[in-house]
Formats: structure tokens, C-alpha cells, sequence
């Protein structure tokens, strides 16, 4: 599990910038650069589809990631000690990323 910290502050799964989900899918199977990954697990706060996993943030969090071509995925898990998400302002999963990405 690693520390996450987000900087999608819109997301309705963030509080304080710790994620309240439980558990995160880091996309861009074909991702080159951070700007191609993005937090699937995003949900736009405001969307009534929204349900908290857990009552409070956490800040380890177990992610899952499609990014085969980063150095801290092994077999679909992200590996890495600490993981920043970035997406200010983001209104879509696709306007979020993966802050560290690091290609092979």
C-alpha cells in the first residue's frame, strides 16, 4: 500500500487530500508520461453516484494500475511509497494523473 496524496480537491472521494475510496484504478495502459495515466476512481464531487468506503481519509491506500509502462507497477499493483494525484479543477478522470509516473 502506498501514501497518497491528492490534489484533486473536487473529487468527492477527497478529504484533506487523503482518499476516503478505500482503494484506487490508475489508468493509461499505453501511458508514456504522467499526463497520460489518470485516477479512474475519480467522481466528480456534487454526482449523487458517490458513496464513501470508509468514514475517514486514509492515507495508505492499495492502487491498482494499468500503467504497464511505469517502474513502480508490478503485475497490475502500483509498488511505489508514496503517490501523488494531480488534477485541479479536474470535471473528468481524464483530467487527472498520476504525479508519479516514471516510464521504464
Amino acid at each position: 500500500m502506498a501514501n497518497l496524496k491528492c490534489s484533486v480537491e473536487n473529487c468527492s472521494y477527497n478529504q484533506s487530500k487523503y482518499c476516503c475510496k478505500g482503494d484506487i484504478m490508475v489508468g493509461g495502459k499505453h501511458a508514456c508520461c504522467e499526463d497520460d495515466t489518470c485516477c479512474e476512481s475519480f467522481q466528480q464531487e456534487g454526482r449523487d453516484r458517490y458513496t464513501s468506503s470508509l468514514e475517514h481519509p486514509s492515507k495508505t491506500i492499495s492502487i491498482d494500475c494499468e500503467a504497464s509502462n511505469c517502474q513502480y507497477n508490478r503485475n497490475y499493483k502500483c509498488v511505489a511509497d508514496h503517490v501523488d494525484i494531480k488534477g485541479c479543477g479536474a470535471c473528468d478522470c481524464r483530467e487527472t494523473a498520476c504525479a508519479t509516473f516514471k516510464e521504464r
